[in-house]
């Protein structure tokens, strides 16, 4: 495949989420439908197609939000900080000997390979299809990886495939193929994270980001808006512009994957977490898109103090707009806990909000916010439990398991979590990233240790 027919290269394929996109934000988008049907059947060759796709882009991002919207999103760092809950915690101290602080950044690194590797082999599958598989494998509720070894009947009713790359096409990814945690670029940025703390420090900026991801990490290993912005960059439009021009995936999930480093580096520091994401998340999303890795990164520096899951919840929640669609969606998850429904329940009124079969509903920030809220509410901590809810759930499958298992494996900490879970990954990962390679992922937690132990703003 030539690189210009490359996914997320090319504008016009994707104008049909620019126009869902605009309407989430509160725009006015009369007439906009029939002017992307008009460019869509241009066809491929045309050279007009391309040009006109921009065109409208740079038009919709003109356009106003309409009278009456009823959220308040801002994008810059002081519009979010004025528009959080008044009510915050202050930071609180962690635990800080050293064996205690390792134990809980291994447990949160395990946590995020497992819930990754559980969910890979059915990222994109309907939740019909992946119910099934897991009732017919005696796997639901889930409780152990997913095979690929199975009679010839389920191979065949379910199209179970041990052919394909393994990066690019995760579908090969069952638990009889790998011998360690294979690369995915749910961990990919987490390395990043750690790479662009231990060069620049506490301090890094945006640029600083941006200048990581163009020296240390190819542009096929990263998706969607990441791509776009990366594209951005190359073509010098720089941080915080190379976010919203021309990207019609501003508010998916790519960032809201990209948190957990700046969580880790930041026990018991809620806000300082969730500032050192929105530096991160400022190259390639806005609104959304941005506080759905503050909310994460928030939540994981709060479980490194924190025992109580709603309060981990609530303690992300705190760092983002109080009056923004993502928070809004999160509430509603906690507010059906507190109905007394059931986890199955819950997934039901998430796929009755959000089409799985939308792009742009599958893989938007708030839906997978919502299935990793109930992932942690209804798992109670318990890291089989949470990880398996969230692959259930379909959607966004492996970044769903790794954010729900990343988040309790720091909360539980290595020595708690199941052996079943963590011993299949032979304490190996495999990283995209410049200078990582395969590595051992206690390496990667004696290297966030350390991290910490240099953090200038924590309370010990």
């Amino acid at each position: 495949m030539k690189i210009g027919n490359h996914a997320w290269f090319r504008y016009a394929p994707d104008l049909h989420i620019e126009l869902r996109q605009a309407e989430d934000e509160g725009k006015n988008v009369e007439g906009l439908e029939r002017r992307i049907a008009s460019i869509v059947a241009l066809g491929e060759r045309d050279p007009e197609r391309e040009r006109m796709a921009t065109e409208l882009l740079d038009d919709t991002e003109r356009l106003p939000v309409r009278d009456g919207y009823a959220y308040d999103e801002p994008s810059d760092l002081d519009g979010i900080r004025r528009s959080r809950p008044a009510a915050r915690n202050a930071p609180r101290p962690y635990a800080s000997d050293k064996a205690t602080v390792y134990d809980k950044v291994y447990g949160a690194w395990l946590g995020r390979c497992a819930g990754c590797l559980l969910g890979q082999p059915v990222e994109g599958w309907k939740r019909e299809r992946l119910t099934g598989l897991l009732r017919d494998t005696d796997n639901y509720p889930i409780s152990y990886y997913l095979s690929s070894e199975q009679p010839q009947s389920i191979i065949d009713r379910y199209g179970l495939t041990n052919e394909g790359q393994v990066y690019g096409s995760s579908h090969i990814n069952w638990i009889n193929n790998v011998r360690h945690m294979v690369e995915d670029d749910d961990t990919n940025y987490t390395i990043v994270g750690l790479a662009v703390l231990e060069r620049y420090g506490y301090d890094f900026t945006p640029d600083d980001v941006a200048e990581s991801w163009l020296m240390n990490l190819p542009i096929l290993h990263v998706c969607t808006a990441e791509r776009v912005a990366y594209r951005n960059l190359v073509n010098l439009v720089e941080p915080p512009r190379s976010a919203s021009f021309r990207n019609v995936y501003r508010e998916w999930i790519g960032a809201q994957i990209r948190a957990d480093m700046f969580g880790y580096a930041n026990p018991g520091h809620p806000e300082k977490a969730a500032e050192m994401a929105w530096r991160d998340a400022a190259i390639s999303h806005v609104k959304n898109g941005i506080f759905g890795e503050m909310w994460v990164a928030a939540m994981l520096a709060s479980a490194a103090v924190q025992t109580d899951i709603e309060q981990i919840v609530l303690d992300g929640l705190n760092e983002i707009p109080e009056r923004s669609r993502l928070a809004e969606a999160v509430k509603l998850v906690i507010g059906w806990r507190r109905e007394g429904i059931s986890w199955e329940e819950g997934i039901v009124r998430i796929h009755g909000r959000y089409d799985e079969s939308s792009s742009h509903h599958w893989c938007h920030a708030i839906s997978n916010a919502m299935i990793v809220a109930l992932a942690l509410l209804f798992g109670e901590g318990d890291l089989e439990r949470t990880i398996g809810i969230a692959v259930a759930a379909a959607f966004d499958t492996d970044c769903n398991g790794a954010t729900a298992g990343s988040i309790v494996g720091m909360l539980r900490g290595a020595a708690a979590l199941p052996e079943k879970w963590t011993a299949p990954l032979n304490d190996l990962i495999k990283s995209g990233v410049d200078g990582f390679g395969l590595v051992r992922i206690s390496e990667l937690a004696e290297r966030t240790a350390a991290v910490i132990e240099h953090n200038p703003y924590l309370r010990r």
